[in-house]
C-alpha cells in the first residue's frame, strides 16, 4: 500500500506543524516551546496519557490499543543547531542563531502524524509510547531518558525511529541489519610551551611545531595500528595557536573527532593517543594535557526487527524504494542508547536532492511527512496486529 489515505488528508495539517516547529527551534535539553507546541498538538489527537518533564522537556505520550499486548516505542528528535538561517523562506527561524538544519522538526511533525492516526484508527493492540525527545545534537537526550527509565516505567518491548537523508530519493527507505552508524569520541589536547620572539626560536619551546607534528602523527593510528578492514576514522578539525606574525605563543590546541565500531579498536584508539601525546610532549620539550571524550556508541540495529522494518517500509514506498542492506557509515546518533536497551531499528527516509544536513540552507521536505507518517502507523499495526 502507498502513504496511508487517511494520513494523506492531513498532509497539510502537518505541513502547518512543521513550518510552525522551523520557526521556533530550540538548542539541547532547552526544548520549551517545542515541546509545549507538541504537547498542544497531542492533546488535540485525544491520547490518553501525555507525560513531561523528561530529560528536563522530553514528552512521552501514551496511546493504547483494542485489547492487551505490549508497548512500542516510536522516537523523534526536537532539538535544533546553533546555525543562522538565511531568511529565505517566510517560516524561517525567529530564533536568532538557531536552526532546524537536521529536519528534527520534520521529524517530530512525521510522529505527530502517525500519533494523529493512531489515535483515531486504534487498529493495534497493546500500546504506542510516542517519545519525544531533546538533546539529539549534544549531551545524548536518548540516554538520559533511557537513564530516566523511560523503558522500564512505560514497559517498552522494541523501539524504532526515522532520519530524512538529503541525496537519498524522496520517499525511498534505507537502513541495515547490525551496526549502521558509528561510535563518536571526541579528543582534545592544551599544549603549554615557552613562548618568544619569532625571529628567536632557539630561545623557545614552540607549541606550533608540536601540535603540527601531534597532529600528523595521531593520523598514523589509522594508518598504521589498525586492521585496514577495521572501519576508523580520525580527523584532526582545530589547530589554534598565536596571535600575530612576529610571536611564537606559548600554548596551542588541538580538537578532532574519532569515528569507530568496535570496542576493541575504540579501546586501541585510546592508547595510542596517550601514547603518542605524551611522546610528542617529549620531543617537543612542550607539556600536554589530553582529554579523551567517550560520545555516542555505534547504533545497532537488531537484525530482525530492521528486516520488519524494511518490509514495512516496501509496503509504503515500493520493493525499488527500499534498501535494507544499506551498510553502514560514520556519523553517530544518540538513539544507539535506545537500542542498547530494547531491540529495535533505525531507518533512513529520503528527503530527495536537497541541501545537506546541518548546512544553513538545508530545509526539511515536507513531500515526506505523510510518507513517514505511514511508515509509523503501519509498523504499529503490523508489529501489534489484532487478533
Amino acid at each position: 500500500m502507498p502513504v496511508v489515505n487517511r494520513i494523506a488528508e492531513f498532509t497539510e495539517d502537518m505541513k502547518t506543524w512543521r513550518r510552525h516547529l522551523h520557526q521556533i527551534p530550540e538548542l539541547g535539553l532547552d526544548t520549551v516551546k517545542t515541546a509545549s507546541y507538541v504537547t498542544e498538538i497531542l492533546q488535540g489527537f485525544g491520547v490518553d496519557e501525555i507525560h513531561q518533564g523528561i530529560a528536563q522537556n522530553g514528552i512521552v505520550a501514551i496511546i493504547n490499543g483494542q485489547g492487551a499486548g505490549p508497548t512500542i516505542g516510536l522516537r523523534a528528535d526536537m532539538d535544533g543547531l546553533p546555525i543562522t538561517e538565511p531568511a529565505a523562506v517566510e517560516y524561517a527561524s525567529t530564533h536568532p542563531g538557531k536552526m532546524h538544519a537536521c529536519g528534527h522538526d520534520g521529524h517530530t511533525t512525521m510522529l505527530l502524524g502517525a500519533a494523529r492516526y493512531l489515535a483515531e484508527t486504534r487498529n493495534f493492540a497493546g500500546r504506542v509510547a510516542l517519545l519525544f525527545q531533546p538533546a539529539e545534537e549534544v549531551i545524548g537526550g536518548a540516554r538520559i531518558m533511557v537513564e530516566e527509565g523511560v523503558m522500564d516505567r512505560f514497559d517498552i518491548r522494541e523501539v524504532y525511529a526515522l532520519h530524512n537523508a538529503p541525496g537519498l530519493p524522496e520517499g525511498a527507505f534505507l537502513t541495515t541489519p547490525g551496526p549502521l552508524m558509528a561510535a563518536v569520541d571526541t579528543f582534545t589536547v592544551a599544549l603549554t610551551g615557552m613562548g618568544g620572539h619569532g625571529a628567536m626560536p632557539h630561545l623557545t619551546r614552540d607549541p606550533v611545531m608540536a601540535a603540527c607534528g601531534m597532529a600528523q602523527a595521531i593520523q598514523t593510528i589509522v594508518s598504521r595500528n589498525h586492521h585496514a578492514t577495521e572501519d576508523l576514522v580520525i580527523s584532526v578539525t582545530q589547530i589554534h595557536a598565536g596571535t600575530v606574525d612576529n610571536v611564537i605563543p606559548e600554548t596551542a590546541f588541538i580538537n578532532g573527532t574519532i569515528r569507530t565500531f568496535n570496542p576493541e579498536v575504540q579501546k586501541m584508539v585510546m592508547t595510542r593517543f596517550d601514547e603518542i601525546v605524551k611522546g610528542c610532549a617529549v620531543a617537543y620539550g612542550v607539556a600536554a594535557e589530553l582529554t579523551y571524550e567517550v560520545g555516542y556508541p555505534a547504533t545497532i540495529n537488531d537484525a530482525e526487527k530492521a528486516a520488519f522494518a524494511a518490509g514495512v517500509a516496501r509496503e509504503i514506498s515500493g520493493e525499488a524504494q527500499v534498501e535494507a542492506e544499506g551498510g553502514r557509515e560514520m556519523g553517530a546518533e544518540d538513539f544507539a542508547y535506545m537500542l542498547q536497551a530494547r531491540p529495535g531499528a533505525y531507518l533512513f527516509i529520503g528527503q530527495g536532492e536537497t541541501a545537506g544536513l546541518h548546512h544553513p540552507a538545508y530545509d526539511f521536505n515536507d513531500a515526506i511527512a505523510p510518507v513517514g507518517a505511514s511508515f509509523f502507523a503501519r509498523l504499529v499495526e503490523k508489529a501489534q496486529p489484532l487478533a
